[in-house]
C-alpha cells in the first residue's frame, strides 16, 4: 500500500473531522450541527402524573372543559364555513358544478292537483286525481294533462329552457305526494309527448309551493339552484283566466321585467268556467291587498296547504333573494333584485 498522500506531493494523510463540542459534524454539508438535547423522561412522567391526578380529583370539571372546547371548535368551524360560502360567487361551494349551467330560460308549469292512481293509465279520468269540491267537473283531469303537454311543447322549442313542474304536498288525504312529482310522472308516462330526448333531461320539479305566488318565486329560486344563475326569460303555464294574476300581480311583486315575462294559458272546462272566473276575481283582490301572500286569508291558506309540515329550503339556494323572501308589505319590494334592468 502506498504511503502517498491524497494531494500531489503531499505527505499528509487524511484525518476524519472531530466531533464538534455539543454537536455532530455533517459530513455532506461540511458543517457542525448542534445536537438535540436529550428528553427528560422524569419531567414528562411528572406532567403526565399531575394531569392524571387532576382528572381523578375533578372528573366533571375536566369533562365539562373538554365538551366546551369541542363545542367552541364546532361553532368556529361553522362560522368560518358560513363566511367562506358567503364570500364565494352566488354562495356556491368551492368546486361546485351546477347540474344545468347552460340553460337560460325558465318554463314553469303550476300544479293544481295530486295524481293518486297506482298506474298512469287513467290520467284523463277524474277519479285518478285528488280533486277539491270546486274541481269536480267532467273534463277537469284533461286540463291538468293539457298544462303538462303545453309546458313540454314550449320547452321543446327552446333548447335553452329549463322546464319546472311546481307544486308541493298540498293535500293531506292524497298522502305525501307532491303536485310537481305527479306532473313529472305523467309526462314520463306519455313519453314527453314525443319530445323524450330533447326535454326529459331538462325537466325537473319544484316541490314546496303552496300557492301561485310561491309557484313563481320558488321556481325562480330552483332555477338558480340548478343553473347557477337567474332566468333571462320566464314563461308560466296555467289556466288562461289566471294570466292577470301571474303576468301582472305576481310578476310585479317580483319586480321581473315585463318584456321578459310570458304566459301560456289553457282553458278551464266549460262546466267550471263561470265559477272559476268568480273565484279568480276573489283571489286577485286578495293578492292586490297582500301581494306577497303573507297576511290574512292567503297566509292561512298556505298553512292549510302544508299538511305534512315540510320545511321550505329557500332561499338557501338563491341567497341573493334572502331579503325578498323575508319581505312582507303592501307595496312592491324596494330592494335590489338580480334581474333588475
Amino acid at each position: 500500500m502506498s504511503g502517498q498522500g491524497f494531494g500531489p506531493g503531499s505527505p499528509k494523510s487524511f484525518r476524519y473531522p472531530t466531533r464538534a463540542v455539543g454537536g455532530d459534524f455533517d459530513l455532506e454539508a461540511g458543517i457542525s450541527r448542534k445536537g438535540r438535547k436529550p428528553k427528560n423522561p422524569h419531567l414528562e412522567a411528572s406532567v403526565a402524573m399531575r394531569l392524571r391526578h387532576f382528572y381523578e380529583a375533578h372528573p366533571v370539571a375536566v369533562a365539562a372543559s373538554l365538551l366546551a372546547a369541542g363545542l367552541a371548535a364546532l361553532v368556529l368551524l361553522s362560522v368560518h364555513e358560513a363566511r367562506s360560502r358567503a364570500a364565494r360567487p352566488g354562495g356556491a361551494w368551492a368546486g361546485e358544478e351546477y347540474p344545468l349551467p347552460s340553460l337560460r330560460n325558465l318554463v314553469m308549469v303550476a300544479g293544481h292537483s295530486v295524481y293518486t292512481s297506482a298506474t298512469c293509465g287513467g290520467t284523463d279520468r277524474e277519479e285518478s286525481w285528488f280533486l277539491e269540491p270546486y274541481q269536480r267537473h267532467p273534463g277537469q283531469a284533461a286540463t291538468f294533462v293539457a298544462h303538462i303537454k303545453e309546458g313540454v311543447d314550449i320547452a321543446a322549442r327552446d333548447d335553452g329552457a329549463l322546464l319546472l313542474f311546481s307544486g308541493g304536498e298540498t293535500r293531506k288525504d292524497a298522502g305525501p305526494r307532491s303536485e310537481a312529482q305527479s306532473y313529472w310522472a305523467i309526462a314520463e308516462s306519455k313519453g314527453w309527448f314525443g319530445n323524450d330526448e330533447s326535454v326529459r333531461s331538462r325537466a325537473l320539479t319544484e316541490e314546496h309551493a303552496r300557492d301561485s305566488f310561491e309557484n313563481l318565486l320558488f321556481s325562480v329560486c330552483r332555477f338558480r339552484e340548478l343553473t347557477g344563475r337567474y332566468p333571462q326569460n320566464i314563461t308560466v303555464v296555467s289556466y288562461d283566466f289566471k294570466e292577470e294574476r301571474f303576468a301582472q300581480l305576481h310578476r310585479t311583486a317580483l319586480g321581473f321585467p315585463e318584456g321578459r315575462f310570458f304566459f301560456s294559458g289553457t282553458p278551464a272546462t266549460p262546466a267550471a268556467r263561470e265559477a272559476a272566473l268568480k273565484g279568480e276575481a276573489a283571489v286577485r283582490a286578495q293578492f292586490l291587498e297582500d301581494p306577497y301572500g303573507c297576511l290574512g286569508s292567503l297566509h292561512v291558506k298556505r298553512l292549510k296547504r302544508d299538511p305534512f309540515h315540510r320545511t321550505i329550503p329557500y332561499p338557501e339556494g338563491c341567497p341573493e333573494l334572502k331579503s325578498l323572501f323575508s319581505y312582507c308589505g303592501a307595496v312592491p319590494f324596494p330592494g335590489q333584485l338580480p334581474w333588475a334592468e
